[in-house]
């Protein structure tokens, strides 16, 4: 330190005057650095926290031109004539921490824009630049007296169309700008500015530019497999989301009404329509316990069909895959398991049918739409494998967006005879994101109608067709937004016009347009993150199978195959992008209801059977909770010891009513003594083991030490009787016959026959001797014994 201030006494008055000026340099710059750098901390006070720890930086107020938020609520007429006015509506926000007083609202009229690309340059300006910005317009300005911090006021200005300027056909840049004074400035200063475009053209083209727009008619999955359990089969809805869509002023009712009386391209999803058919009838809905609650909006679900059937009435109708299905996610996840493909042609066949039966119309089920229109070689693949010969892309996905000066026709051929439709990102674009604020939806507007008439000036000599395809699910605003832009560009017809889907698709195609099909690492990422899992095909393939399987036993396999095919079918659909998590509940309720159906036809469990003869019967019940009839199973038994038990008639077919069971009888026979397992299992018709087999014990007891006694005494008595009746056939001799002569009568005859008879005579018992000497007088009495 000493050494320091040594060195300090040592500088000569020059170099004293030198830091002074450094210094007071230094504090000078120190405020402008500080209006520069809004984040540095000298510049910006701290507050605490939420917690109450390390304090924070709080944003700076703004300042400048961007003091106040001026948004523009209303310009209209969008396409205005010579002869029109054109009022400009808005609000001004003060955003700043001063009072801003003497404010003017002025319109700043810009030149034309050239291109597209100067648009979006344009479009993304936000402050005001003086010498670039134009001067505002003399004569034409509305005055708000006094603006304090965070209070919003609203403007309206009415300027007639010959006031503005407008030297030439084009896009024209107009600027509504906020001036005032503020405290710590004493001359007036634009404070804010909000920039939005003015198309001018006021003679017809020859050569206009053909449009089709997709209007989007498509909403997320709502029927769940399951049914109730009655004739009817009564649908079960996830939840009342269809109902509130589908309501006055809900986003499904709107896109009727908005598109009712627009010049679009209609592409339906027949899974809404099945869907609302469904809430025509009785109905129940989900809750969040689980249960289910009766739906209450038939009513409502009938005029809405009606409304869809006069709004598309005479309108083109393109009918994707029944649940619109993830082409994309089949492409790059599902290709390689078993039946993916397949779901994707019936989901095809199905919306054909669907369309017509409840639109009363032939809608085409010739294009296929990929998410965001993204595609590479595997997606076209997929996409057309089901008949499409048409697949609707993004412009993005060629390099022509980036390398030709002009928009191209939306027609691309592709190798096999397939046709991308291509359509432009720009054109989309302006109704995306939250359009709820009248600001954002007449931006969107005014960019639209911009970005349509730069089109058409590019090459005014050349006819060419594009196409729009907005969001998949349109909010309400961007509807109405749509709706809008549409509207007023039909309306004027100066510059383009409306045209249908096949129209665009088969125009002639532009040479100079890219036909490379992006290879499949073009895919992009953050739409290739959402996509569903490979794990998803597999547990839906699983699920298809237990379906076909279980079908097989049925008698009336449709009651099952409707709700629950349909079901799978919806586990595909594109909406699950946005929700994975409710994708992967789904396809488990799915699966969980269809297991749990076959397991209401099942054998029931049997205690251990003793049989106590040598042949028996044996009954195992088989039971059907089912609401139809089970045909289709054959019951087998089957014996541990082939000695000990022999099943006559070891499978038979099985029958059972719904609601009810059938016991099922098999014939034995005890072979020895013992004991041995039995055991029944189900089986289709094709040989396959169908539900849990049930396991029994049977003891063989009929065949016993004492019976095998009886029986032997039994046989001992019958061999006894026998030997009794041959003695005495014996001694009686044999039986006359009656063909021999006579003998001849006398005294000797007797004495004769007795001689005959006598040498084979067996050797007779006491008792008989006795007999014979009590009365030798009557020899013919011995020989009736």
């Amino acid at each position: 330190m000493a050494e320091a201030a040594e060195k300090q006494g040592t500088r000569t008055p020059r170099t004293h005057r030198l830091l002074r000026r450094v210094a007071v340099a230094a504090l000078a710059v120190t405020p402008l650095l500080g209006g520069l750098l809004p984040n540095a901390a000298a510049a910006a006070p701290t507050t605490p926290t939420a917690s109450g720890g390390v304090p924070r930086t709080a944003p700076a107020a703004p300042t400048g031109s961007r003091t106040v938020e001026v948004s523009v609520t209303e310009l209209t007429p969008s396409v205005p004539d010579e002869e029109d006015t054109l009022t400009v509506s808005g609000t001004v926000t003060n955003n700043g921490r001063q009072r801003i007083s003497r404010g003017v609202i002025d319109l700043r009229v810009g030149p034309t824009v050239d291109s597209r690309s100067a648009l979006q340059q344009a479009a993304g300006r936000t402050g005001f630049t003086p010498g670039i910005d134009p001067p505002a317009l003399e004569d034409h300005h509305a005055k708000i007296p006094a603006l304090g911090p965070g209070i919003t006021r609203s403007f309206s200005l009415k300027v007639p169309v010959a006031d503005l300027g407008l030297t030439g056909e084009g896009v024209y840049q107009l600027g509504v700008s906020y001036s005032g004074y503020t405290p710590s400035r004493n001359d007036e200063q634009v404070l804010g500015i909000r920039r939005t475009f003015l198309p001018w053209q006021t003679s017809r083209m020859a050569n206009r530019t053909r449009i089709s727009f997709l209007w989007p008619l498509i909403s997320s999955s709502h029927l769940t497999a399951r049914t109730e359990g009655d004739e009817r089969q009564t649908p079960i809805f996830r939840s009342d989301d269809l109902e509130e869509a589908i309501a006055p002023g809900g986003r499904l009712d709107q896109m009727v009404s908005l598109g009712s009386d627009l010049p679009v391209t209609w592409v339906v999803d027949p899974d809404l329509l099945a869907s609302v058919v469904a809430m025509t009838e009785r109905y129940e809905v989900r809750t969040d316990n689980g249960r289910t609650t009766p739906g209450r909006a038939q009513g409502r679900a009938r005029q809405w069909l009606h409304d869809l059937i006069e709004a598309v009435e005479d309108d083109e109708i393109v009918a994707l895959p029944f649940a619109d299905p993830d082409l994309a996610s089949l492409a790059h996840r599902g290709a390689e398991v078993p039946g993916a493909l397949d779901r994707l042609r019936s989901a095809t066949a199905l919306s054909k049918d669907t369309v017509e039966s409840i639109l009363r119309t032939t809608p085409s089920t010739d294009f296929a739409w990929p998410v965001d229109g993204a595609i590479d070689r595997s997606v076209v693949d997929v996409a057309t494998s089901a008949g499409a010969h048409h697949v609707i892309a993004g412009s993005d996905s060629f390099t022509d967006a980036r390398t030709l000066s002009y928009t191209p026709n939306a027609a691309r051929p592709l190798r096999g005879g397939t046709t991308a439709v291509v359509a432009d990102r720009g054109l989309a674009e302006a109704f995306e994101g939250d359009l709820t604020s009248a600001g954002a939806s007449t931006g969107a507007v005014q960019a639209y109608l911009a970005h349509t008439l730069a089109i058409s000036r590019q090459t005014p000599g050349r006819q060419r067709n594009v196409l729009v395809a907005p969001d998949r699910q349109p909010t309400v605003s961007q509807a109405h937004a749509m709706a809008t832009a549409i509207g007023a560009l039909t309306d004027s017809g100066a510059w383009a016009a409306p045209a249908d889907l096949a129209e665009t698709a088969n125009a002639e195609p532009d040479p100079a347009a890219d036909r490379t099909v992006p290879g499949t690492r073009a895919y992009p990422q953050r739409l290739r993150e959402r996509e569903l899992p490979t794990s998803a095909f597999r547990q839906i393939h699983g699920t298809q199978q237990t379906l076909e399987d279980f079908a097989e036993v049925l008698a009336q396999p449709d009651r099952l195959k409707s709700p629950v095919g349909t079901a799978i079918a919806r586990a595909l659909s594109t909406s699950w992008r946005r929700h994975p998590r409710a994708a992967q509940d789904y396809r488990e309720r799915v699966q969980n209801y269809l297991v749990g159906l076959t397991r209401q036809v099942q054998l029931i469990d049997k205690s251990d059977l003793t049989l106590s003869g040598r042949s028996a019967t044996i009954p195992i019940t088989v039971q059907n909770n089912l609401a139809q009839e089970v045909d289709g199973l054959t019951l087998r038994l089957t014996s541990s010891r082939s000695i000990g038990l022999r099943i006559e008639d070891r499978m038979q077919r099985v029958v059972v009513d719904g609601g009810h069971s059938q016991s099922v009888k098999f014939a034995s026979t005890a072979k020895a003594n013992g004991r041995t397992t039995v055991t029944a299992q189900l089986y289709t018709d094709d040989g396959r083991k169908y539900g849990a087999p049930v396991e029994f014990q049977v003891k063989v007891t009929s065949i016993t030490s004492t019976v095998l006694l009886v029986i032997a005494a039994g046989v001992g008595l019958v061999l006894l009787a026998g030997i009794r009746m041959y003695t005495q056939r014996r001694r009686r001799g044999p039986a006359p016959d009656p063909d021999a002569p006579l003998e001849p009568s006398g005294d000797d005859a007797p004495s004769q026959q007795h001689e005959t008879e006598q040498p084979g005579e067996p050797e007779q018992d006491a008792d008989d001797t006795v007999a014979e000497s009590s009365d030798p007088q009557d020899p013919g009495e011995k020989v009736d014994r």
